[in-house]
């Protein structure tokens, strides 16, 4: 049998950011769904400090891939290393590492990789080299956005978490959210709901409807579904005005006397964007308390749905 041929390639980026902060983004996967935009989602499988394991979503040219890597930190040479343990096809294997080089006032970023392609068909080698080359470079670019802007980052992220109490079916609460092709039923601001699931607990969902101030409110998003744990993560591809980035969460936590509804959301704000959605001279003050009482607000309808729902379940003993 032939043996694979390995593809090699690298990409480089030069930053004013300081290089521990450029390490603690590479290092963070967690929080790689919030500022990298074809990051869908990041479960993390197990870590001891240096060695981590993580199953990852992204989106490729408009598909939704998965694979699971291991990854090793090494904070003192300021690289991290990882290799694809789980591929998604046609890449048969993927290893790769991020280093950081301190150059006085500056940082240089090197981020490689080497691959093989399952039979290495040149129109999937193609295809491989292309979403690479293409992720790798907006990794870094997105990169130094982030690190750049460090030391407001606190000031545009933003997290919003909303818990309901149920008596219903748990179960009846967590499929009110898996089906939320139902919602425009019973909520008045949803005009219109487009999910698609071609692939099992992996969907892609459109919504049309109505912001606070009645204007039209349009969004596209994956949804990632957990039904054994309880719950449904999000991230919006095409988002709000004033949002970079939104992600969240959905949990259903049944106790002895009762089940607990969860809903978080995760949002990086767009700076830029406030005077012409909030009008000239609006602060980023404005801007986050506008964006928490839109969340708070949309989110209240959908959890009271899902307790009407819940409630009105038939439970077979």
């Amino acid at each position: 049998m032939p043996v694979a041929r390995v593809h090699r390639m690298a990409a480089e980026v030069t930053t004013s950011a300081p290089a521990g902060v450029l390490y603690g983004l590479i290092a963070d996967a967690t929080q790689w769904p919030l500022f990298f935009p074809n990051c869908l989602h990041v479960e993390r499988l197990g870590f001891d400090g240096a060695h981590e394991r993580l199953r990852m979503w992204a989106m490729t040219e408009g598909r939704v891939s998965s694979w699971v890597s291991s990854r090793e930190l090494d904070v003192g040479r300021r690289c991290v290393t990882f290799r694809q343990d789980l591929t998604d096809a046609p890449v048969e294997s993927m290893t790769g590492m991020w280093t950081i080089h301190p150059l006085g006032d500056r940082c240089r970023v090197v981020l490689e990789y080497q691959f093989t392609v399952t039979g290495d068909a040149p129109a999937q080698v193609a295809w491989a080299e292309r979403v690479t080359r293409a992720n790798g470079r907006d990794q870094l670019d997105r990169l130094v956005w982030i690190a750049e802007r460090w030391p407001r980052l606190d000031e545009l992220q933003l997290s919003v978490e909303d818990t309901v109490r149920l008596e219903g079916s748990a179960d009846a609460a967590f499929d009110f959210l898996y089906r939320a092709e139902d919602w425009t039923a019973g909520l008045p601001d949803v005009r219109g709901v487009r999910l698609v699931e071609d692939h099992p607990g992996v969907q892609i969902m459109t919504v049309d409807g109505l912001a606070g101030d009645g204007s039209a409110h349009h969004t596209e998003s994956v949804r990632i579904c957990f039904p054994g744990a309880g719950r449904l993560v999000h991230k919006e591809t095409v988002t709000s005005p004033l949002m970079s980035a939104h992600t969240g969460e959905w949990s259903v936590e049944p106790d002895g006397s009762g089940v607990n509804l969860t809903a978080r959301h995760h949002v990086l704000l767009r700076e830029d964007a406030i005077a012409d959605v909030l009008g000239a001279g609006a602060t980023l003050a404005e801007a986050r308390q506008h964006v928490r009482e839109a969340l708070s607000g949309r989110e209240h309808l959908v959890l009271q749905q899902a307790i009407r729902h819940a409630a009105g379940a038939v439970r077979v003993l």
